[in-house]
């Protein structure tokens, strides 16, 4: 977020909400969001294919298509260049390539992005107006914009709206993706992507390279890695033999499971490294029981960059290990097998951490945005939000204040990219895939919660009464979803919900994820796959058949 979460609860006069079902999955900050609108009158609009629960309390709420974000976001910056609405100020002073995305966004009238998003040509001009008229403004997304092969293409389109408005560097403003876990911020700041090291330091920087290798005296690849969904890709074709499994259950949560399925089969040797026995350990040669947030000392990074000390509560039942203490140990044993040689005068080049201070000092001497969040600070109860430089830095609450870290903001017009699948005649429904309330992910977790699982037991399948009729579906029935990848039973929820058409359900659930029927096409960029959209048919399926049989485990061809 380039924004922080109070900023925009106390700061903001309109909120732009799109691809986010916040209220279910951010509820604190759905809550403050809802807080805003009832206190301060906050404008609210919710760019959302369903009438999801946010949408209830919003000024506006758009209810375009699937795979439609960038002609809805063009037809907003439309209206507001049509109408001089546009920051001229900040646009000449802070940014480069309007001209570009005017000559784009000219193409996108209300009218003609009606016919392709469904949504009302006078609602575009209304969120247009009151995008304009109620500055500043925040916009938050989550993966309803990135969860596309034009996943890229849709968040520069949100910085582009948003930059176009005047509403970046400022309170109450920016482009805010709600990141969907505690740490999820904290694990790709400190190196859980495929192509940087700690910090966002690329591994095809040269100089970047040089300074990690001095640091952990071992030789280092320039090359960018590969995501999870280019893994398995690689594990079936043979060019990855061995996967290490931290924390994740692809089983659940990849796109086209019965690929995964095959993937992990062909796959050589895997470890999987967890809390529970999940869906992926049945393929696993190795377990290795790991503790929970709870038995663990460190930090965890949230959503708004906010660097927030974590003590244990609990010690770890059992053999179960931090993560860390695990990786450790592997890493020595290499070592003594002589699969790696590190100079022991590297500064960092041991694996004997004695605890979580020393490898935030580490951290400290690493990466730059880090440098100054050290454990006295920590401890002192400061929870910076970074970058923090140094350790007189009070942190940054707001990104981009005056100047944006690459100079000036860079305008990127984008074209409409329709979806890489899209309905027909065997095929004439879209599917959409997200969270509930009461459960997150595969379900690890949420499953074993009692309460939680009381209020969402099992699977269901959001359809509309004239799509459920048209297929002789009723209310709480078991009906087959199929794509051209995998088929799954579940119960119908016949609501106006979706709209005619559409299609909606979860994969909290592994006997009925919507992950067998996902389809697995790629950003070309950052390599997400398509979860948001593809396209499926559906049936009624007789009463005693389905429940629990393998057919929902079968590819359909």
């Amino acid at each position: 977020m380039t924004n922080s979460i109070r900023d925009i609860a106390e700061e903001s006069q309109c909120i732009f909400v799109i691809g986010s079902n916040t209220t279910e999955q951010h509820p604190v900050i759905g809550t403050k969001i809802r807080r805003a609108k009832r206190r301060r009158g906050v404008k609210l609009i919710v760019a959302d294919p369903r009438r999801i629960d946010i949408a209830d309390y919003a000024d506006l709420h758009l209810r375009h298509r699937p795979g439609t974000d960038i002609p809805l976001l063009n037809g907003l910056m439309h209206v507001i260049v049509r109408e001089g609405w546009h920051d001229e100020a900040f646009i000449a002073e802070r940014t480069e390539g309007f001209e570009e995305l005017k000559a784009v966004v000219e193409k996108y009238p209300p009218e003609v992005v009606s016919e392709i998003t469904g949504v009302p040509a006078e609602d575009i001009e209304k969120a247009a107006r009151m995008l304009a008229e109620n500055r500043p403004g925040a916009l938050l997304y989550a993966m309803g914009i990135t969860q596309h092969i034009i996943g890229v293409a849709n968040v520069m389109s949100c910085a582009n709206l948003q930059m176009l408005l005047g509403n970046m560097g400022v309170p109450g403003g920016g482009v805010n993706p709600l990141r969907g876990q505690n740490n999820v911020q904290g694990a790709c700041d400190l190196g859980g992507l495929p192509n940087v090291y700690p910090g966002y330091q690329r591994v095809t920087d040269p100089a970047i390279q040089e300074k990690f290798e001095r640091a952990w005296g071992m030789p280092l690849s320039n090359q960018v890695g590969l995501t999870v969904t280019e893994m398995l890709k690689a594990a079936e074709e043979g060019a990855v033999r061995c996967l290490y499994v931290i924390g994740e259950n692809p089983m659940v949560s990849d796109p086209d499971l019965n690929h995964v399925r095959y993937s992990l089969q062909q796959t050589e040797f895997i470890v999987v490294q967890d809390l529970f026995f999940t869906e992926t350990c049945q393929f696993a040669d190795v377990i290795l029981p790991a503790a929970s947030f709870a038995e663990k000392e460190g930090t965890f990074t949230n959503t708004e960059r906010r660097i927030q000390r974590v003590r244990a509560a609990v010690k770890p039942p059992g053999e179960a290990k931090s993560d860390s203490w695990i990786i450790a140990q592997l890493a020595k044993r290499m070592i003594a097998l002589g699969a790696a040689s590190p100079d022991p005068d590297a500064p960092h080049a041991g694996w004997d951490y004695e605890s979580a201070a020393e490898v935030m000092a580490e951290v400290n001497a690493l990466t730059p945005i880090y440098a100054g969040v050290t454990y006295r600070r920590l401890e002192a109860g400061e929870t910076p939000q970074w970058p923090v430089p140094g350790e007189d830095h009070p942190g940054t609450p707001i990104l981009h204040v005056g100047k944006f870290s690459r100079g000036l903001g860079r305008f990127v017009a984008m074209d409409h990219v329709p979806p890489d699948e899209l309905p027909d005649d065997e095929y004439p429904l879209v599917l959409t895939t997200g969270r509930v309330l009461y459960h997150w992910h595969g379900g690890e977790m949420t499953h074993r919660a009692r309460s939680l699982e009381a209020m969402y037991p099992e699977a269901l399948v959001e359809i509309h009464p004239k799509d459920a009729e048209k297929a002789n579906i009723g209310d709480g029935e078991l009906m087959k979803v199929a794509s051209r990848r995998g088929e799954i039973i579940a119960k119908a929820q016949v609501t106006d919900r979706v709209e005619p058409g559409l299609i909606f359900t979860t994969f909290h659930f592994a006997e009925s994820a919507a992950n067998f029927l996902t389809n697995p096409a790629l950003d070309p960029q950052a390599k997400i796959p398509e979860y948001k959209v593809c396209a499926v048919r559906v049936e009624a399926v007789p009463e005693g058949n389905g429940a629990d049989g393998e057919a929902e485990m079968e590819p359909t061809g």
